[in-house]
């Protein structure tokens, strides 16, 4: 049988090279193959580029007015809108991600382009107090060429928070997808294409980040390069970057905290634990890890959290089945990094009170064969008397899967200390229903996004981004417009000739004071 080809996506059309690997996309559920990806040369990275900095030079789009780049970007909005259906579907299918959830996230992707075209139409430039007769104002310019490297876990949401501001800016995009999730990256050059965008503006380069990854960033005419994936590959990437004095934003890895306290509505607590840690099947950089629970209701807390991760495993499915709850993990690799991650705990002597083995036999929801795909059920670790968890790899290190941990503390101090007792900063969260008490421990929490009795909200007008060894710079927002322009800064002397000659005269013979700044 042949298998469709993802190919690359140049210039405003499919092309397919020859020179570069074929690469098999999986479908995590089932690990069949449903596509062939195209891996781009390095002869594919220059000619995409090449063509991106004339479309740049031209001004066919950098120097585009205002208004037609927000006409486009709504336009693009609308065409995504009308395709959402074959695009939820590609989603799920590539990522193994339940289809309730694509559903929902899906949609939500024209907020990003219907945001920045009204940024572009509305923003206003500063005009600075400068001493003396000048007038100084500041317009802000687009970078050039950009690099976008999305990860797995969220292929269209992540590339469109990336493509938005920088499409907005005037830049020309070159998003790399990975090489695990890169069918719907390709659609979205069509319809980008579709809602007028110039050939050049765009391009799609499928294929690994060892050999098209790293002849993209290194090229030099890539002005920023923009990446969301782990932490060791945020720093590789970030040191090519820098060679080439190229601007960079990386948002990383993450392990966040979730703190509940004894003030805390129980019954949501627990509702809002689950959906941060285990939706998309915990492959999210900001989901919750790591749980802190005030000792006062540590044991209703897990009981009430065993009773929910119970009923979210039996009704685990076929991403495709609406009534599924959860996925796969992505691939055959991510499994294995989670079940070395809680087979070293459990090894290691701590309770189990859910999951932490695979999942195998056939579904109860629909007889989905887990066998065959990558599935791992949600599952909850604490103390034991043998083993305090904070001494064990799953506390520090990133698993990326469906994974908690879930201890006790006496006190906002100690709740804190273990809060930020992590080498990342991306996310946390705090449930309590004492304002009070959630604004002291948010105010110091080490995370560049806090949420306060919710979690995983995000909007495109709310900064996106970590601190610690969680990246850096941000996503979304006026944040995130800004680190894809340059600012220009202009300054008109609108003194009189006369004033002029008796100031601007450094050199004079005369002794009359000069200007100097």
């Amino acid at each position: 049988m042949t298998l469709p080809s993802c190919p690359l996506w140049i210039a405003g059309e499919e092309r397919i090279t020859r020179l570069g690997e074929q690469i098999p996309v999986e479908d995590p559920a089932t690990g069949d193959i449903i596509a062939s990806c195209n891996g781009a040369s390095s002869e594919d990275v220059n000619e995409a580029v090449r063509v991106a900095h004339e479309c740049f030079k031209s001004g066919i789009w950098s120097k585009s007015s205002r208004d037609h780049r927000a006409q486009v970007l709504e336009r693009a909005a609308d065409l995504l809108n009308q395709r959402l259906p074959s695009l939820i579907l590609l989603e799920s299918r590539q990522t193994g991600r339940a289809i309730r959830e694509m559903k929902a996230q899906v949609p939500s992707l024209v907020r990003w382009f219907k945001y920045y075209a009204a940024l572009i139409k509305t923003e206003e430039r500063s005009v600075l107090p400068t001493t003396g007769k000048l007038h100084n104002w500041i317009d802000r310019k687009p970078l050039g060429v950009v690099a976008q490297i999305a990860p797995f876990n969220h292929p269209l949401l992540i590339a469109v928070k990336k493509i938005a501001p920088a499409l907005a800016a005037g830049n020309s995009v070159i998003l790399k997808p990975s090489e695990l999730t890169p069918l719907t990256s390709i659609e979205l050059g069509k319809i980008l294409q579709e809602a007028g965008l110039p050939h050049g503006a765009f391009s799609v380069l499928t294929g690994y980040g060892h050999t098209t990854g790293k002849a993209l960033v290194e090229h030099p005419l890539i002005k920023k390069v923009d990446i969301t994936g782990g932490t060791p590959a945020g720093r590789m990437v970030g040191a090519i970057a820098g060679r080439n004095l190229a601007s960079f934003t990386a948002e990383l890895g993450g392990k966040a905290p979730v703190v509940i306290f004894e003030k805390a509505d129980i019954d949501t607590a627990v509702n809002g634990i689950v959906f941060a840690s285990f939706i998309a099947s915990g492959q999210t950089c900001i989901a919750a890890t790591r749980i802190l629970v005030e000792k006062t209701i540590l044991k209703e807390v897990l009981s009430k959290l065993k009773t929910k991760t119970r009923s979210i495993a039996q009704r685990i499915g076929s991403p495709q089945n609406p009534e599924s709850t959860m996925g796969p993990l992505i691939s055959a690799k991510q499994l294995s990094i989670v079940e070395d991650l809680v087979d070293d705990a459990v090894r290691n002597g701590v309770s189990v009170i859910a999951g932490a083995k695979r999942l195998s036999g056939t579904s109860e929801l629909d007889g989905t064969d887990f066998s065959k795909g990558y599935f791992y059920p949600p599952t909850i670790l604490t103390d034991s008397i043998s083993c305090n968890i904070v001494d064990t790899r799953i506390w520090r290190e990133e698993a990326f899967g469906p994974v908690i941990v879930v201890i006790g503390f006496e006190g906002e101090e100690e709740a804190l200390r273990l809060a930020n007792d992590s080498e990342f900063g991306l996310g946390a969260a705090i449930w309590t229903e004492d304002l009070s008490q959630a604004f002291r421990l948010s105010n110091d929490i080490d995370a560049g996004i806090c949420w306060i009795n919710t979690h995983h909200r995000n909007d495109p007008s709310s900064p996106w981004g970590g601190v610690k060894n969680s990246g850096v710079g941000v996503e979304n927002g006026v944040d995130a417009y800004h680190a894809y322009t340059t600012t220009k800064s202009t300054i008109i002397n609108y003194a009189t000739t006369v004033e002029r000659l008796s100031s601007d005269d450094w050199f004079s013979e005369a002794k009359a004071e000069a200007r100097y700044g």
